[in-house]
């Protein structure tokens, strides 16, 4: 017994200390400093919350001396307490009602997260926990079962808690957090939300950029995951459509005065009018008003959905830098009977409430401090006490005072569009623990066709039903459902339009459905858009304007690729689009016009019959011909006289017919160039010349040997006379009275030319100079055109904007060769004449050729350099000029002096005129050349001439 006895208190002390312990392992020595509401008495199943309605934590001493304690809140947010308030509403009204939930009640635990991660962990940690002090890892309590938790405001909140409580596969919802690094369900298993994923308003923002033509935009980011991942997604879109980001500053989540001051000074000085901005409004509003304070104005704001109905950034006097911001609102949503509940608050029902009344009435609610706020006052007035304890005391709320009264973001149920979104979302729980509650033994999801007890589930029995439910909100009849957790990507364009009372009103302009295929996404109303200063025309918002047809882009080194130059499209380049990156080389035929914006036709040039100057060059041409032949006829009418018949007649009207020949030719190159005419004018042109050079070159040969003969005759005639002279000098010496000395000198020279040797030559000798050197010519221009004949051709290259119809010569070599030729011809002739000039003669023929040669190479060693000077239609005036001037020369050198005593002198074409001139004793000569041929017969053998008497 006394065994038994001592086994028995042995285990009644072990069970006694195993209780002891295991209740010291959930305690804490740190309590959470959290406030909120909380019923979850007699309730079977209760839902967490929680909202940022402090803007931020107090600040704390850094003093480890003493226990630390969890930090204070502040900042009262009227916005969120709305959302808190509208979450307690959809419960108080599921727990109404008879078709949701009927034989449930559900409670609630709600907690402020101060809008900071830290408190968002310690009000999950807690909530999880079952109890005030929270215990990782521990549920604490046998209270009701826990479903799910809404919140936790934003996105950085929300991943916060959404790590913590997919360790247990808790079910979260968020009303607020709408990241899209958020939608990872390997990372967050158990998170959904029903405010759309960020993906969507990104891609929303982007459109809208796109839509206006911006292509200079700046950004605004908070420093949290909302900010960082909406932003970066939205620069990815638009940086790939071509936009450039000007700036991109991210607002600090603890305000700085130099942060905000620098980005205010970046927003300044950037000439980029489109500000795009992804922030909450508490990170947001600094910035705000340092803006207003610097009066920052003309510039267009793009708000995301946490701020675009913020009543915290609408503030009064904000209208000349946020009028006309466009944005991205929440579905909105009426909700009945949501106004009464916000009124009917009891101020002194809890310690939040309390704090919200006293916030919105600036006033107390506690008597105690109310009075000392009071003394105080009076002391720092008066400096004494005496009215400090007459009546009530200054500041102290009345608790009946008017929420209605006061126009306030609290009371305002016009734009319930976040308040829609915690509404949808204790639906969304309450029909998830409905159908969980409803489930049919049997045919439930789970292991044997099991349900869940609605007073005993497990969180992630309880999720499987939210991943599923499917619902129509009340009032709205919007149905709900989750894909992989995201809701549709539904949203409201949002323009801030300035009242008639100075007030900036929400006007939507347009819609967003993320689900509809892309090019129908958008809808918006251009016109119904009211911009910044109440401008109705979009703003620009551009680093570089656009390049116009005909000019490119020339990127600028070192600058967005937005940023650039607008280059002209050089000569012969276009572009016919806006922005063009490169210019478009216009083909061969075409060119640009003058906007360099289109190719046209180039100009088709070649110089026609009609215009002025082919009109003249005809004019010129025809009367050259009409003049040369005219000399023929001339010369036909006195082909028997001296003068004609001087120098071979037959060459003469080859020469004659050859000038004709060049003077028509020239004709041949006018008008628009053919196969025949290329052909035609390039040899005709040749062999013209070819047959008008070897005749002067027949004529000049014979001119050259006669003088020469003539000379060498001189000679011996001199020397003979001289002889007889000295014959007769020494007969006279000798005494002989019968010799008689005359002056036979004269007679000589008279009869010089009758010296057989003068006409070495005959004319058929002539004639056959002239034809084998114009055979020779005409073998090669035939060769020349079976081989690589002359040809036409459109020259695109010697003048941008023109084609030149011009003939191709086939063959350089060709060309080269044959009119080498003729200038051979030429100098022949040339020097043959020049070596005849001397010859005495009374017509001085070879004179006549030789300067008629000069004039021809004057003429066309001016027209090198002219004809290379020029372009187009002109070279070809120029060739034709060149070869009327040469004709003209040689005709007037040549022929002008024998029509003149042809015509007017017709008495000097005699015989006797035709003979030779005796050269005088003074050495001045006169002579004959031009009739050697007709004299030659008359002339006796003799040189001299004695008479002597005997």
């Amino acid at each position: 017994m006394e065994i038994r006895g001592f086994l028995l208190g042995f285990c009644a002390f072990f069970y006694i200390y195993r209780s002891v312990s295991a209740e010291s392992t959930c305690k804490l020595k740190a309590k959470f400093n959290l406030s909120g509401y909380k019923n979850v008495d007699k309730k079977k199943v209760v839902i967490g919350g929680m909202f940022p309605v402090h803007n931020r934590i107090a600040s704390t001493d850094s003093n480890t001396s003493r226990v630390p304690i969890s930090s204070e809140c502040e900042g009262f947010n009227f916005r969120t307490f709305r959302w808190t308030q509208t979450m307690l509403f959809a419960i108080n009204e599921i727990n109404k009602r008879d078709d949701l939930l009927p034989s449930t009640d559900l409670g609630y635990v709600i907690y402020d997260s101060c809008f900071t991660i830290s408190k968002a962990v310690e009000g999950t940690l807690t909530y999880l926990t079952g109890q005030d002090e929270a215990v990782p890892n521990y549920r604490c309590g046998n209270g009701p079962p826990l479903a799910a938790l809404v919140g936790a405001g934003g996105s950085d909140l929300s991943i916060a808690t959404a790590r913590i409580l997919g360790l247990y596969h808790f079910p979260q919802v968020s009303y607020f957090s709408s990241c899209s690094a958020l939608e990872s369900k390997f990372q967050f298993p158990t998170f959904l939300r029903t405010i759309p994923n960020d993906k969507h308003q990104s891609t929303a923002m982007a459109q809208l950029v796109l839509h206006f033509g911006w292509t200079w935009v700046g950004t605004i980011a908070a420093d949290d995951d909302y900010g960082k991942y909406g932003i970066k997604d939205f620069k990815e879109q638009v940086e790939e459509a071509g936009v450039c980001i000007s700036f991109s500053e991210t607002l600090p989540k603890v305000s700085s005065q130099q942060d905000i001051q620098q980005i205010v000074d970046t927003v300044v000085e950037s000439t980029a009018k489109i500000i795009v901005v992804f922030s909450s409004d508490v990170d947001l509003s600094p910035l705000i008003l340092e803006l207003l304070r610097h009066n920052v104005t003309n510039r267009t704001w793009i708000a995301s959905e946490a701020w675009v109905t913020s009543a915290l950034i609408n503030q009064p006097g904000l209208s000349s830098v946020l009028g006309g911001t466009l944005g991205f609102g929440l579905k909105r949503a009426d909700i009945p009977d949501l106004q009464r509940h916000l009124l009917d608050l009891d101020p002194y029902a809890d310690k939040l409430t309390e704090e919200f009344w006293e916030s919105l009435f600036n006033c107390t609610l506690d008597y105690g401090r109310a009075l000392k706020q009071a003394k105080q006052t009076t002391r720092e007035v008066n400096g004494t006490l005496s009215r400090a304890v007459r009546g009530p005391p200054v500041g102290l709320c009345s608790g009946s005072e008017s929420v209605a009264q006061l126009n306030n973001t609290y009371s305002d149920v016009s734009q319930l569009r976040i308040t829609y979104s915690v509404y949808k979302a204790v639906y969304a729980v309450a029909h998830a623990l409905h159908n969980l509650e409803h489930c049919v033994d049997g045919q439930g999801p789970f292991s044997g066709n099991s349900c869940a007890d609605i007073t005993n589930f497990e969180p992630w029995q309880l999720m499987y039903y939210l991943k599923n439910v499917r619902f129509k909100v009340p009032n709205t009849d919007e149905e709900i459902y989750f894909e992989e957790g995201d809701v549709e990507g539904f949203y409201d364009i949002i323009n801030w339009q300035v009242n008639g009372q100075g007030e900036i009103s929400y006007i939507t302009v347009g819609r967003y459905n993320g689900s509809a295929a892309p090019r129908d996404r958008m809808t918006i109303t251009n016109d119904s858009i009211v911009w910044n200063n109440e401008v109705l025309e979009p703003p620009r918002s551009v680093c570089s304007e656009n390049c116009q047809p005909g000019t490119r882009k020339g990127i600028r080194q070192g600058e967005p690729v937005c940023c650039f130059d607008c280059i002209p499209c050089a000569d012969g380049e276009i572009s016919n689009t806006t922005n063009a990156r490169e210019c478009i080389l216009c083909s061969g035929d075409d060119w640009s016009n003058d906007a360099h914006d289109a190719c046209v036709p180039k100009i088709i040039e070649f110089l026609a019959f009609g215009e002025p100057l082919g009109i003249t060059l005809i004019a010129i041409s025809a009367f050259g011909a009409l003049v040369t032949i005219s000399v023929g006829v001339v010369f036909a009418m006195h082909i028997r006289t001296p003068l004609v018949k001087a120098n071979d007649p037959l060459l003469s009207f080859s020469l004659l017919f050859s000038l004709v020949v060049t003077f028509l030719c020239s004709i041949v190159f006018l008008g628009e160039p053919q196969h025949w005419s290329c052909m035609t004018s390039q040899v005709g042109l040749a062999l013209g010349f070819a047959l008008c050079l070897s005749s002067i070159m027949g004529k000049s040969v014979l001119l050259m040997l006669r003088a020469q003969a003539l000379k060498a005759a001189r000679t011996r005639a001199k020397a003979a006379t001289q002889a007889a002279k000295a014959a007769a000098e020494a007969a006279a010496n000798s005494g002989s009275p019968d010799v008689i000395v005359t002056n036979t000198q004269s007679h000589n020279d008279a009869n010089v030319c009758a010296n057989p040797e003068v006409d070495t030559i005959s004319c058929a000798h002539q004639r056959a100079i002239a034809a084998v050197a114009t055979l020779i010519q005409a073998i090669a221009c035939t060769v020349w055109l079976i081989v690589l004949p002359p040809h036409p051709v459109k020259n695109t290259s010697a003048q941008n904007i023109k084609i030149i119809l011009e003939c191709d010569e086939g063959s350089v070599i060709f060309i080269c060769c044959v009119f080498a030729y003729d200038i051979l011809l030429a100098l022949l002739a040339f020097i043959f004449a020049f070596i005849a000039r001397k010859l005495e003669d009374n017509f001085s023929e070879a004179k006549c050729v030789t300067f008629g040669m000069l004039v021809f190479f004057i003429v066309w060693i001016s027209f090198v350099p002219a004809y290379l000077s020029t372009r187009g239609k002109f070279m070809v005036a120029v060739q034709i000029f060149a070869i009327l001037a040469s004709s003209f020369g040689l005709l007037t050198c040549i022929f002008l002096p024998k029509s003149y005593v042809l015509l007017v002198k017709p008495e000097q074409n005699t015989e006797e005129m035709m003979r030779p001139r005796a050269k005088l004793r003074d050495g001045t000569s006169t002579g004959t050349s031009a009739s050697l041929a007709t004299t030659a017969t008359e002339i006796h053998s003799t040189t001299a001439s004695t008479a002597i008497d005997y």
